[in-house]
């Protein structure tokens, strides 16, 4: 795992699965929290399971209401196309609109996303 510090916001890049669940998701939230005192956290898709882009499951929405009750901005980073699902790609694109959830194509963008919110 790989981590990065830029101003207020952590990127953590990971060849392995960081998040299965909402457990892991909130020892992975907490940890940066914890050791960098950032609450503005990028993570690549790939260390995300595949459950969380699969909405009927439930996996995301109990996701991510953990960052948004502990105040923690958070940004994907990743290839999103191989995703046909409407559901999701609606659920991206209103997660992109908003100001503490995105999911962008790259760290780049990430960082500005999270940097004007």
């Amino acid at each position: 795992m790989e981590i990065k510090k830029i101003n207020d916001i952590v990127i953590v890049n990971s060849n392995e699965m960081i998040i299965t669940d909402v457990q892991t998701a909130m020892d992975f939230m907490m940890s940066v929290k914890y050791e960098t005192g950032c609450c503005k956290i990028v993570l690549n898709k790939e260390a995300i399971t595949e459950d969380f882009f699969i909405l009927s499951k439930g996996v995301a929405g109990e996701i991510l209401q953990k960052f948004i009750n502990y105040q923690i901005k958070f940004a994907v980073c990743g290839d999103f196309s191989k995703y046909t699902s409407k559901p999701l790609k609606d659920f991206i694109y209103e997660s992109n609109k908003g100001k503490d959830i995105f999911f962008v194509p790259d760290t780049d963008t990430a960082v500005k996303m999270l940097s004007s919110n």
